[in-house]
């Protein structure tokens, strides 16, 4: 009897990297539930090549800062896939850049909402279907941090950077919490990377603008930091958990 494909959910999956994410992921093997929160036809679009390169994929929408979206969205995975193999935890937001004094209340609850907040709901869903504990198979979850996390982005996204350091202390202690019941948690902290964040952000041209700041000299690209997560979800990282992997260019 053949096996089934491995299936994988990827929030914030419609554009930048959680869309690269997606289509290497198909390329792999992997049936994808793509994520997206306003944007349904980005996420189609994503969607559309993967089924034209003969994968298998569907949108699902749903808001990280809403725990009834997200548990809406893990009941249309069930339904669709009746498993979950992996979960990359990708969907996240910045703001205008500002300094710390400047933010107000509504910002910082926002921020870490859905940064954190929602990637720990999503966890949460993925280890009931995931844990041996929960009568699962195992499975491998990918967070995206950001080495906002290290460097703490004064002057622009002190809160961003904030919600990134909690995702990576969750990443480790998560992973202590489970590796015994078959699922490995890890995370990517990616660099500048030149994707559209940017722009929600108020800054387009931040990627290039910065690229100086690099040892590289340049920003990292969408793909770059997907083959790391897709690395971190597969069988050859089988003894990595816990690991925080640096996709930065040097920074």
């Amino acid at each position: 009897m053949m096996q089934a494909a491995k299936t994988l959910l990827v929030t914030g999956g419609s554009r930048g990297i959680g869309a690269a994410i997606c289509r290497l992921a198909a390329d792999a093997g992997y049936r994808v539930a793509v994520n997206y929160v306003a944007n349904p036809d980005a996420a189609e679009t994503v969607v559309r090549d993967i089924e034209q390169a003969g994968g298998e994929a569907f949108a699902v929408q749903a808001d990280m800062a809403e725990e009834s979206d997200i548990l809406a969205m893990y009941e249309m995975v069930d339904q669709r896939f009746g498993r979950l193999d992996a979960l990359v935890n990708n969907a996240g937001i910045v703001d205008r850049k500002a300094r710390v004094d400047e933010m107000d209340l509504a910002r910082f609850e926002r921020m870490m909402r859905i940064n954190v907040i929602g990637t720990m709901l999503c966890a949460r869903e993925a280890v009931k279907r995931m844990s041996t504990r929960h009568g699962g198979k195992g499975g491998a979850i990918v967070n995206i941090s950001s080495i906002a996390a290290v460097l703490g982005s004064a002057g622009e996204y002190v809160d961003y950077a904030a919600s990134k350091a909690a995702v990576d202390t969750f990443t480790m202690g998560l992973a202590r919490e489970v590796a015994e019941e078959g699922i490995r948690v890890n995370a990517v902290r990616p660099g500048i990377t030149d994707t559209e964040i940017h722009a929600s952000g108020g800054q387009p041209d931040r990627a290039q603008r910065l690229s100086g700041l690099i040892p590289m000299k340049r920003p990292g690209t969408a793909e770059e930091i997907a083959r790391a997560a897709l690395w971190l979800l597969s069988d050859e990282a089988s003894y990595s958990t816990g690991a925080i992997l640096n996709v930065s260019g040097g920074r």
